[in-house]
């Protein structure tokens, strides 16, 4: 990924906000709304698009609650 214009900076605002510049958003897919992760690397804030988590994940079949039959299914064999 090329780096958005080495040596640019931005001013904070009084409530601690920044503009992402558009190319850098375009790049990572971030879009109003788009939730972001903040961590501290060293002496630098890294933004970051957030990951799903898991349980929104759904895979192709969301809501069929196919742990639950398993189980189910498990406690109906023989032993």
């Amino acid at each position: 990924m090329r780096l958005y214009l080495v040596g640019m900076t931005h001013r904070m605002g009084a409530k601690g906000q920044v503009v992402i510049p558009k190319v850098l958003r375009d790049q990572v897919g971030l879009h109003p709304g788009s939730e972001v992760e903040f961590t501290l690397a060293e002496d630098r804030v890294v933004v970051m698009r957030a990951r799903k988590p898991a349980r929104e994940l759904g895979g192709s079949l969301p809501g069929a609650d196919m742990a639950a039959k398993l189980l189910e299914d498990r406690r109906r064999e023989r032993r």
